[in-house]
């Protein structure tokens, strides 16, 4: 089994670069659709190529195990893991698609990212062996199957379910004397508490673009209808002229500004926000619920004394209140792979109820899409109840990234950057974006 870590970051222009180099290769080198044999044999022999999304040290020896175990079962089967982080899977990804060279299994994103390489015929349709009837469609959580859903077909395997929470310091809070808040006001109102008491309220880092996506896009499902936002996230139908739109960043500005260390943000990296956190030198952060165990792993914060509550939504809001950002993340098998059987098989082997308990437990804490695939008894107590709120939830709002097409993605980034910055106001990025949606369609 050979696996290569890369823990490097991309920058900006490389992440959007990701998605346009997707969309435009892929049409370019479109073939037939090729569609999975629910009969076809399995040969347990050759290369398994896979492009994994835990490339950090923390989360890579969850593959490298599962690649370990399913080569001892078939001694002829050879896995190769690339395995990449959070931010740098974009860049290899682009890397991969530039030379045609994706492998066999690869990480995707639900919405406009996975839809490029359906575009492109890159994607096995899987709809015959993971569809609702079928014995893994069974298996899987029907709402994350369903996320990876194209034209009415089935490209993706979802691995793990996640959404975005604010955790905080309990500590932190007490001290401060605050609780936590229920309304967006009274938020603002914690922040101003907290920073009164000596501490950061919240900690943010926005240096690699799309943290800022992911407070907006929560602020978004408020203030703005779900069937404006899905109309607005297809380029045919997008206009983005709801009023709620201005106002959410309006609302994401003060927030910045008044909760976190505002222009300087956009200096900071998530993992240093994530680790100022773990620290306990900062009172909250807004983290994805896969983040939960790495909060309370080696710094000052205990499991003990972490606490979290979904963003509070704005009184008024004319959107969604019992929505949710987040989305379920998975793979999709490469329509060019010499071994399509091998690589399905290989998929539910790692997606196995047993699989997803490892997963699901420290020190992954990924909260497997699997049914069955987790325990309450061995997950971190947080990891349980955040998994509840997301199933109570009633619309899981996609990334913003991710959900929209490259142009219109690139300039929420931007955009939200130069909110931060000072550059420009709500009205302007809103602008830009209409712009980019325009030049879309």
């Amino acid at each position: 089994m050979k696996s290569t870590t890369f823990l490097s970051t991309t920058s900006l222009a490389s992440f959007m670069a990701a998605g346009l180099i997707v969309g435009s290769a892929s049409v370019a080198l479109a073939k037939d659709p090729v569609v999975a044999d629910p009969d076809a044999k399995v040969e347990y022999s050759g290369t398994l190529s896979i492009l994994t999304k835990f490339g950090l040290q923390q989360l890579s020896p969850f593959f490298v195990d599962a690649a370990k175990e399913y080569e001892k079962l078939h001694p002829g089967v050879k896995v190769e893991l690339i395995q990449e982080s959070d931010d740098s899977v974009k860049g290899k990804t682009k890397a991969l698609v530039a030379s045609n060279s994706l492998p066999d299994i690869y990480f995707s994103w639900t919405g406009s990212w996975g839809e490029n390489f359906v575009r492109g015929n890159r994607a096995v349709d899987l709809s015959k062996v993971i569809g609702p009837d079928t014995a893994w469609g069974k298996q899987l959580a029907g709402a994350a199957v369903s996320a990876f859903q194209y034209n009415g077909k089935l490209y993706g395997i979802p691995l793990y379910l996640d959404a975005k929470f604010m955790g905080y310091s309990k500590p932190l809070f007490e001290k401060a004397g605050v609780s936590e808040p229920k309304t967006f006001d009274e938020l603002l109102t914690a922040c101003a508490a907290l920073r009164k008491s000596g501490v950061t309220p919240i900690s943010f880092g926005n240096k690699e673009g799309w943290p800022a996506v992911h407070y907006a896009g929560q602020l978004l499902s408020y203030n703005v209808p779900q069937a404006t936002l899905e109309k607005d996230f297809t380029p045919a139908t997008a206009d983005y002229s709801d009023p709620g739109y201005v106002l959410s960043l309006t609302q994401f500005k003060q927030l910045i500004d008044e909760c976190s260390d505002g222009s300087g943000t956009n200096g900071s990296s998530y993992a240093s926000a994530l680790q100022q956190f773990s620290n306990a030198k900062s009172a909250m952060y807004y983290q994805e619920i896969i983040e939960f165990d790495q909060s309370t792993a080696d710094g000052a914060l205990k499991r003990d004394d972490f606490g979290y509550f979904k963003l509070p939504a704005p009184k008024d809001a004319k959107g969604d209140v019992k929505s949710i950002e987040g989305a379920p993340e998975g793979y999709m098998i490469n329509a060019a792979s010499k071994n399509i059987p091998l690589a399905i098989d290989f998929m539910k082997f790692v997606t196995s109820a047993d699989n997803g308990k490892v997963l699901s437990a420290p020190p992954y804490g990924q909260p497997s899409a699997t049914v069955g695939g987790y325990s309450a008894d061995t997950m971190n107590p947080a990891v349980v109840g955040g998994l509840k709120v997301i199933a109570d939830s009633s619309y899981l709002m996609p990334w913003l990234d991710t959900a929209n097409p490259p142009r219109v993605a690139a300039a929420w980034l931007s955009g939200l950057q130069a909110l931060i910055g000072g550059s420009q106001t709500p009205e302007q990025v809103m602008e830009q974006v209409k712009k980019a949606a325009a030049s879309s369609k």
